[in-house]
């Protein structure tokens, strides 16, 4: 029997330059700042394409970036996916739901720790 490596280690190994196309990207989503509920996870084959693949992944509870089954997974869907390089982002940039499916408007009401921040910046906007 083949062991498998820890898809953790291969997560990050893979995160760690270009090594061309295929890219797997990772975006972590939340409530607010601390616990990521949502993993988006996609496959780009080439510069300048859309993704080919997008997969989602939930945790009511928990944390998805300490959730070992989930990071199997992900790191399962790469691989199949033959993934040479892999984009992570290293914070929560935003709320777990989507807009125009799960609420309207600009702001989700399920989470107010988002309105009014920046995302990418992690603060309050000041404007």
């Amino acid at each position: 029997m083949k062991l498998r490596r820890d898809p953790l280690k291969w997560l990050a190994k893979k995160s760690k330059g270009f090594r061309g196309y295929p890219v797997g990207t990772i975006a972590f989503y939340g409530p607010d700042d601390q616990r990521a509920s949502k993993v988006a996870v996609s496959i780009i084959l080439t510069e300048d394409a859309e993704p080919m693949d997008l997969r989602r992944w939930f945790s009511e509870n928990d944390d998805v970036r300490a959730d070992e089954s989930i990071g199997a997974e992900i790191a399962d869907f790469l691989r199949s996916n033959g993934v040479r390089s892999v984009v992570m982002t290293e914070t929560i940039i935003g709320c777990p739901h989507e807009e125009g499916t799960d609420y309207q408007g600009e702001t989700c009401p399920q989470c107010p720790f988002w309105a009014g921040r920046d995302r990418w910046a992690g603060v309050k906007d000041v404007r």
